[in-house]
């Protein structure tokens, strides 16, 4: 009995907590909500600021989700299988746009492929200006996003039994097949939900593509950069918000469900 009795200043204490925290997180979504109605947010969208940013977005970010997918799949299948300590650095390495503020991104990028950059004149010869155009925009993409798919095909392709992908190769199958006929099959939650945040962080990139690609209607102005730029017609700026926040939401449901198939699929087999 007396144990009772102390926890309930404990669970009171985590209650009024979470509370806390949830109205913390949740009072500046439900404020960009209030303020635009949906029926005026939609109105806003239809705006050419909105349609133009939101059509840039969505094709720099599906050039940048193909690019990542495509290079960051192979690389991750490979490290998920190494326990080399270069591996360790290699991993580590691919993983630092996570930890990097978007600032320094932008500036890093501009060190390298700018014009005065390590790489600026050797492209420059090339006929090949990245800075401040929709390649720009890609590269930053693809920079700070990459990360979220490796880790999570990482965490997929190291969640098979090490005795199918043995046995693909016993029945004379060689890596690469074994690699797109065994393990990408077998890791497609994973690697599908690695895609959807890599994707939504490109989406909401922001800082890096400023510094690196401008914000240039059309061009290089994402939906981020055009909140940013419509700050003085604010309910315009709300209403993007307002997307931007729909579709995260909805990535991070999506996310939450692949992932749950995939547990669920690991604790009972064939589970409807």
């Amino acid at each position: 009995m007396r144990r009772r009795g102390r926890s309930w200043p404990l669970a009171l204490g985590v209650g009024a907590l979470t509370f806390g925290l949830l109205a913390f997180v949740l009072l500046p979504i439900v404020a960009v909500f209030v303020r635009v109605p949906p029926g005026a947010m939609i109105e806003q969208l239809r705006s050419p600021e909105a349609r133009t940013a939101l059509a840039v977005s969505l094709k720099t970010t599906t050039i940048a989700l193909a690019v990542i997918v495509l290079a960051g799949t192979p690389v991750a299948y490979v490290l998920s299988g190494a326990r080399s300590h270069l591996a360790a650095v290699v991993t580590t390495i691919v993983e630092l746009p996570l930890v990097l503020p978007p600032s320094v991104a932008g500036i890093a990028l501009l060190a390298a492929f700018g014009r005065r950059g390590l790489l600026g004149q050797e492209l420059h010869v090339l006929g090949i200006d990245l800075p401040f155009s929709q390649a720009a925009v890609v590269i930053a993409m693809v920079f700070v996003a990459l990360p979220f798919h490796l880790r999570m095909a990482m965490a997929a392709f190291r969640g098979i039994d090490s005795g199918v992908l043995a046995a693909s190769r016993t029945l004379g199958a060689g890596p690469v097949r074994t690699f797109l006929r065994v393990a990408v099959p077998l890791s497609t939650n994973g690697l599908a939900a690695g895609a959807a945040l890599a994707w939504a962080r490109a989406l909401g990139e922001f800082g890096a593509t400023l510094l690196f690609a401008g914000s240039f209607v059309g061009v290089t102005q994402t939906l981020p950069l055009a909140i940013y730029a419509n700050l003085e017609n604010f309910d315009t700026a709300l209403a993007m918000a307002g997307l931007l926040i729909a579709i995260s939401a909805g990535v991070l449901v999506g996310v939450k469900l692949l992932l749950g198939t995939r547990v669920r699929d690991e604790v009972v087999p064939g589970a409807p």
